[in-house]
């Protein structure tokens, strides 16, 4: 029998100065917590996000991004990666994450949340792989190519999530657009150049 699709962490941070930002705040660095997590209609209880123009919101409320996804880049980068290492507030296992479709709802613990949108990489992202020592040399494309972004997710009902818990499908839409297939027809070179500029 398969397993269950879970939570394997639930990641938070606050925006801290950092040199390599240029003098830009940053939220990237998450680290696991403990016990529940309140999500609220903006996120998690003890998350926030630094760039509100291109973070944050109700859209992107929540960020899931996949231990399996985690454990490919670890081998390409050469290094294990934590959870919480690509910004994420939720870690999840079992679930392609990548493969659901923009409208899919999850029950996690006692919240409803939807998928919502896609991340694309930014400077930010790229320096935070640098400055921990790893390779972020072409880190946009290399992202890209790989069209494994993880979804943004709206919050539909608020309640508590925590390390373990189930994720449940309680609907899909059935129009086929995928976290994958939306990241593929929303990004492009010009797009990803634009990005890395204002990021």
């Amino acid at each position: 029998m398969t397993p269950a699709p879970i939570v394997v962490s639930v990641n938070v941070g606050t925006p801290r100065e950092v040199s390599w930002t240029r003098g830009r705040r940053t939220a990237i660095q998450k680290d696991p917590v403990t016990g529940r997590v309140a999500v609220r209609s903006l996120g998690l209880d003890g998350d926030q996000v630094s760039n509100r123009k291109h973070h944050g919101g109700v859209d992107k409320a929540v960020y899931a991004f996949a231990r399996e996804d985690l454990d490919l880049w670890g081998r390409e980068l050469g290094r294990d990666l934590p959870d919480g290492f690509f910004g994420e507030n939720l870690t999840t296992s079992g679930i392609d994450v990548n493969e659901a479709e923009i409208g899919e709802r999850w029950l996690i613990g006692s919240a409803e949340l939807e998928v919502a949108g896609i991340r694309t990489p930014c400077q930010t992202f790229s320096s935070w792989l640098r400055v921990n020592g790893l390779d972020n040399r072409g880190w946009a494309r290399r992202f890209s190519e790989a069209a494994r972004p993880g979804p943004y997710l709206r919050v539909v009902v608020e309640g508590e999530v925590a390390a373990g818990d189930e994720i449940r499908v309680v609907h899909r839409p059935g129009h086929g657009v995928t976290v994958s297939a939306m990241f593929r027809r929303l990004v492009s070179k010009s797009v990803l150049a634009t990005r890395e500029l204002e990021s």
